[in-house]
């Protein structure tokens, strides 16, 4: 239930409407309700408006044609101009006064992406040419657009032996085929993928010229440092972490020396295990299930499911909100296959869900909070547990050896630590080239043969259109093994379900929105600052020790 309920809503507007101009005059608070409650109709009908964009629709999910959420929000927009210049901020309490800066900041912002946001500029006919000369001397932004709708056209549609898949397809199938001729074919196969990034790594790259406009354009330092700094950890502190992480992983690796097929084959036995009784019209209920155990129903929680693929979809798993009064989780991906890598993403992707359902707060900060970070991270405080034995001895039947499993858990982590050293490296003005840094931090890390002809690094999207993000995943998987090890602490083990633990962690972790600094919320759970120790020790189960 809100913790501003639609009624007071009424009986304050009510009141204002009733009392005339002089009470009006005399109610700041009151005033300030009102744009909230005006605010959160507002992002309300921008989200039904995006998840139907999402949908590929022109009507919502609620059966409103698009065109008139468009209309509405265009309206409420001139209203909330109207009600912030309306509100006495000097008048106002300074929790209020809080609330009122934080929401008119908001708006600024949202003006921003609207008025700067680059008009459409990808050509799919042209994606074979992966640098034409009109893009030379395009701005950033029109050159990023262009370069991420090639990568979604090549990611979404990969044809093998006949076999039509895409990218999460082909990656899943890596560490599923014994055959490694056929696994080289299908590692192979996603070349148009990582050429639509980087092209010959040369001078042809559209990849290369966004680091240079990048460089340019950071002039107050890298999207990295800030999400470093924005949890308290210092950017050169971090990058140790990440090395130290990266170090205790290639303890647990033997003696020998992977292609990049071969590598995800070895950490994949889990996956070969596992996956058989994984169909994809299992994914769903299978997650559905656990966080139904936790006492986090899905469907109670009113969170939609997107699973499917199709022609010009998003080619990022991500969840979103579909509506904000009340809350509506949306969950996008596109599942070809069943699989437990794809099990193990979608219980990521659900706890994205749970969390922003679990936001109790005022209007003004009912939103992601302000880490990507914590996040990120946020959603496997549940999801992780599906590489534990009793997890999977209650959802799936049977299990894989402690260390297998650990290993399919990091296989992932460790590729996503590697891409995040690698983002700080190759924008470090005097770099080598994107190639020579990933097949460097691979080689002596990941212990895979060194390619440097290959730009196999550009696998995700948001190397392309979120520089900096994939540190969220690399600190976040940091970050929640220190709060599941908390959490344990507190509570016990959760692998087989825990009704209460819901309740429990959106009172210590979820509620919060906007209203509290992550960081904020993170030490005062775990009563001091984040520390490696929990992950390192959580990794060395890999080894066998």
């Amino acid at each position: 239930m809100s913790s501003w309920p639609g009624s007071r809503w009424v009986l304050a507007i009510g009141f204002l409407v009733a009392a005339g101009p002089t009470a009006r005059a005399q109610a700041p608070a009151a005033r300030l309700r009102t744009l909230e409650q005006t605010w959160l109709q507002y992002r309300d009908v921008r989200d039904r408006l995006g998840i139907t964009r999402n949908l590929g629709a022109t009507i919502s999910p609620s059966g409103v044609p698009a065109e008139s959420l468009d209309a509405r929000s265009l309206r409420l927009r001139g209203e909330l101009d109207r009600l912030v210049a309306a509100v006495p901020l000097d008048r106002l309490r300074a929790v209020d006064a809080r609330a009122f800066r934080f929401l008119a900041g908001e708006l600024r912002r949202l003006e921003a992406e609207e008025r700067e946001r680059p008009e459409p500029t990808a050509d799919l006919t042209d994606c074979d040419d992966h640098f034409p000369d009109r893009l030379r001397a395009a701005p950033l932004e029109a050159l990023t657009s262009r370069t991420f709708a090639c990568y979604g056209a090549a990611a979404r549609r990969i044809v093998v032996d006949a076999d039509t898949l895409d990218r999460l397809a082909i990656l899943g199938r890596l560490g599923r085929t014994d055959d490694p001729g056929v696994r080289r074919r299908l590692f192979l196969a996603l070349a148009p993928v990582w050429g639509a990034v980087n092209g010959d790594d040369g001078a042809g790259s559209p990849y290369r010229r966004m680091v240079a406009l990048r460089r340019a354009a950071w002039t107050g330092g890298t999207p990295m440092e800030a999400r470093a700094r924005g949890l308290g950890v210092d950017p050169d502190a971090l990058e140790r972490w990440l090395v130290a992480v990266l170090e205790g992983w290639r303890a647990t690796l033997p003696d020998t020396l992977f292609e990049p097929w071969d590598y995800y084959h070895w950490t994949g036995e889990t996956s070969r295990v596992l996956s058989p009784g994984i169909p994809r019209d299992s994914l769903q209920a299978l997650a559905s299930r656990y966080y139904r155990d936790l006492g986090a129903d899905p469907a109670a929680l009113r969170v939609h499911f997107d699973l499917l693929p199709r022609p010009g979809k998003y080619p990022i798993s991500f969840t979103d909100f579909g509506g904000r009064d009340p809350i509506e989780p949306w969950v996008f991906t596109s599942y070809r296959t069943g699989g437990f890598d794809l099990l193990a993403e979608l219980l990521h992707e659900i706890g994205h869900a749970v969390h922003i359902a679990a936001i109790r707060t005022r209007p003004a900060y009912t939103d992601w909070p302000d880490s990507d970070t914590f996040t990120e991270a946020i959603a496997d405080l549940a999801a992780n547990e599906a590489y534990e034995a009793p997890w999977q001895q209650r959802y799936l039947g049977h299990t894989v050896p402690e260390a297998t499993a650990i290993r399919a858990k990091y296989a992932g982590i460790v590729l996503d630590i590697a891409w995040s050293l690698f983002e700080i490296r190759v924008h470090r003005p005097g770099s080598p080239s994107p190639n020579q840094v990933w097949a460097e931090l691979t080689h002596e890390y990941l212990r895979i043969k060194p390619h440097p002809e290959w730009s196999w690094w550009a696998l995700r999207g948001q190397l392309v259109e979120s520089p900096g993000y994939m540190l969220n995943y690399a600190f976040g998987a940091i970050l929640i093994e220190d709060v599941r090890a908390r959490l344990k602490t507190v509570r016990g083990s959760f692998a087989a379900g825990d009704p209460g633990w819901y309740a429990d962690v959106s009172k210590r972790l979820y509620r919060f929105g906007r209203e509290k600094p992550a960081q904020e919320v993170l030490e005062d759970f775990l009563g001091r600052p984040v520390s490696i120790d929990a992950l390192l020790a959580d990794l060395a189960r890999a080894g066998g020790r």
